[in-house]
C-alpha cells in the first residue's frame, strides 16, 4: 500500500518497485476511477457525496484485486492518497496477507514539482495544486509512523533510490 499527495510518486515507485519481483501489479485507484466513462466525480477539497462514493467503489474493486492476484503469487502496489484508518477499507480482504503500508513524504515543495513535470495525466495537473496544499498539512508523517506505517521521505531521492529504500526497511506492522 503506498500512499501519499499527489506528485509524492506513488505510482512511479509502485512501477519501479513491483519491476524486481518476477510478478508484479500496479493498482492505481485513480486510474479504477477513471474508468467511469459518464457521471466521473473528481476528487475535491469539499468530499461531495458522489466523489465519496466512486472513492469507495475504486478502492474495494482494488482490494478485491490485490487478493485476486496477490493468491496468485503477485506482489501487489496499490497506490492511492490514503490516511492511516483508510487501511482498514482494506484489511478486511487481505487477511493473511503480508501487507506492508507505506507514505511517500517528499514534502511540499517537491511535490509540487512533481506534480508540475509529470506527463502521465489526461488532464492539466495544475488543477491538483490546491488539493496538494490542502492535503499537505492533514498528511503528518508521524500519525503514519504512529499507526504503523513506514514513512520514506523521498525529496531528495530517485524513484530507485526509494525503492532501495522501502526494500531496505524494517517493515513495522500496523496497528
Amino acid at each position: 500500500m503506498v500512499s501519499g499527495s499527489p506528485g509524492a510518486g506513488k505510482s512511479t515507485v509502485a512501477r519501479a518497485l513491483l519491476q524486481r519481483f518476477a510478478l508484479g501489479l500496479h493498482l492505481p485507484v485513480d486510474d479504477l476511477r477513471d474508468f467511469v466513462v459518464s457521471g466521473h466525480a473528481p476528487p475535491r477539497l469539499d468530499h461531495p457525496p458522489e466523489a465519496a462514493r466512486q472513492f469507495w467503489l475504486a478502492r474495494t474493486a482494488a482490494a478485491h484485486t490485490a487478493r485476486l492476484y496477490a493468491d496468485a503469487g503477485f506482489v501487489v502496489a496499490v497506490d492511492d492518497v490514503l490516511w492511516p484508518a483508510d487501511l482498514g477499507l482494506f484489511t478486511p480482504h487481505w487477511a493473511g496477507l503480508d501487507v506492508r503500508p507505506v507514505l511517500l513524504a517528499p514534502g511540499l515543495a517537491v511535490a509540487h514539482e512533481r506534480n508540475a513535470t509529470r506527463t502521465t495525466k489526461a488532464y492539466d495537473t495544475r488543477t491538483l495544486v490546491p488539493l496538494i496544499d490542502a492535503l499537505h498539512p492533514q498528511m503528518p508523517p508521524d500519525a503514519y509512523r504512529e499507526a504503523g506505517w513506514a514513512v520514506v521521505d523521498s525529496a531528495r531521492l530517485s524513484a530507485e533510490e526509494t525503492v532501495d529504500a522501502l526494500l531496505a526497511l524494517d517493515w513495522p506492522r500496523p496497528a
